[in-house]
């Protein structure tokens, strides 16, 4: 296999992006088969799809918790890593690899002890009922085996492309894909293991993810290795991964807090059938979100490796290509969800009464959808040039400052009931990402600016 590597130091800054971020974007692609695929097949149960779905659904949160500590360690550590690399410290660089792979273990150790220890009394505040409660239990127990396999492969990814191997990195998450849509329907189907099936696909697929990024990562082709002597932990080194990683650690952390609020209001205001609905909401979300998710992703290295070897006029270009794709983007992504939104919906679940339900939650759910871009860019801005304190604080802003008050507030105005837990999220977008993104306008295109200017003098 050839193996191609994008020189982050030279050439069009729009083409770097573009050579990190396609192969990123189909990875995202492929990542998010290893949830719809199962969701795909869950809906299509015979005569308790429904119920299995939302019972998979209620599961999110503690997925997604998994997800936010992978965040915290991986998202931290790669742009870290490649603005050593921008300076010329590969040292530096290999240490904080070793050190996010050290934390992941740890942490993936963790989480799978808790999880098993609470999973029952955490899935009835997240929402369950004794009706949904055996399809999530069983889901969610197969599913903390692989704890450590979805950390490691989705948190040592951003190790390889940050070295420029955006093609190896889609490839990591390809493989995992391949074995999921295999195993999905063999398991759930052929074997009739049900919701049980789906999670033991996903782990399984899980494990070849990481064994392929660790095969990877400690091969001749990469100039940083994972080496044992830079996995020995050393807390500020540490320290500063999870400041900076923080911030997607709270995007992730406060989705999941979302998700609870959301699936426990949408039981009392609307019981099981509604539950359901927003779990196919969530996996439309995915799927539109995922290009934009990609590109963010894949200019992030550019960013961090031109802004730590100083190139800032670069990194400048570089901000103005992901705003002007992502909000084209978010603007057809709006259009075609207005026409079309049964079609999205039948993805996941043909019950009649579920798509008649879902259709107008749909409509108010993705209402404004192109001002979620501004968020993502801003974010995407901030983790990469290491403006950990801002990223933080935008995180929690959208999410824990707006959404949740509103999801249980909205519900209770007039005659709102579950339509206002679906209008949280549209009203979030549009006050949480202007405050973003423009806030990265008036605090970092001034210091580019700045700094380009000190450079040419000097």
């Amino acid at each position: 296999m050839k193996v191609h590597k994008t020189d982050f130091s030279t050439g069009n800054v729009y083409k770097n992006i573009l050579e990190v971020a396609v192969p990123m974007t189909i990875a995202q692609l492929l990542n998010l088969l290893y949830n719809i695929v199962d969701r795909m097949y869950i809906g299509r149960i015979p005569e308790e799809g429904t119920l299995a779905l939302t019972g998979v659904g209620l599961c999110f949160p503690i997925i997604t918790l998994v997800t936010a500590f992978t965040l915290l360690f991986g998202n931290g550590g790669g742009p870290l890593c490649a603005m050593e690399l921008g300076r010329g410290n590969e040292e530096e660089a290999e240490k904080l690899m070793g050190n996010t792979f050290s934390m992941l273990i740890l942490a993936g150790i963790i989480l799978m002890g808790v999880g098993f220890a609470f999973y029952k009394p955490i899935l009835y505040l997240f929402g369950a009922s004794d009706v949904t409660f055996p399809y999530a239990g069983s889901y969610i127990r197969i599913y903390l085996l692989g704890t450590i396999f979805v950390m490691l492969s989705l948190g040592m990814n951003p190790f390889i492309n940050n070295q420029g191997f955006g093609n190896i990195g889609m490839l990591t998450v390809l493989i995992g894909a391949v074995f999921n849509i295999i195993l999905d329907p063999l398991f759930i189907f052929v074997l009739r293991m049900g919701v049980r099936g789906a999670a033991a696909a996903t782990i399984i697929s899980q494990f070849f993810s990481a064994v392929w990024v660790l095969k990877f990562l400690t091969g001749p082709k990469v100039s940083l290795r994972l080496k044992r002597g830079a996995m020995k932990v050393q807390w500020k080194r540490v320290k500063n991964i999870m400041a900076l990683g923080v911030s997607g650690f709270i995007m992730a952390f406060t989705n999941s807090l979302v998700q609870v609020v959301c699936n426990a209001t949408l039981q009392v205001y609307g019981g099981d059938l509604y539950v359901g609905v927003m779990t196919v909401l969530n996996s439309v979300r995915e799927i539109f979100t995922m290009p934009v998710n990609g590109l963010a992703n894949g200019a992030s290295p550019v960013m961090s490796f031109n802004y730590g070897e100083k190139a800032f006029g670069r990194v400048k270009k570089a901000i103005g290509f992901v705003t002007v794709v992502c909000v084209s983007y978010t603007m057809l992504a709006w259009g075609i969800l207005k026409v079309v939104p049964e079609v999205f919906i039948r993805l996941f679940n043909s019950e009649p009464e579920l798509i008649s339900r879902g259709i107008p939650a749909l409509h108010i759910y993705f209402f404004g959808f192109c001002f979620m871009a501004l968020q993502f860019t801003g974010q995407c801005v901030f983790v990469a040039l290491g403006k950990s304190k801002k990223a933080t604080f935008f995180s929690l802003f959208r999410k824990a400052i707006i959404v949740t008050p509103l999801t249980i507030l909205l519900p209770r105005i007039s005659a709102l009931g579950v339509d206002g837990v679906f209008w949280a999220e549209p009203i979030s977008n549009l006050i949480g990402g202007c405050a973003c993104f423009f806030t990265m306008l008036l605090t970092v295109l001034p210091e580019l600016k700045e700094n380009n200017i000190k450079g040419k003098r000097e």
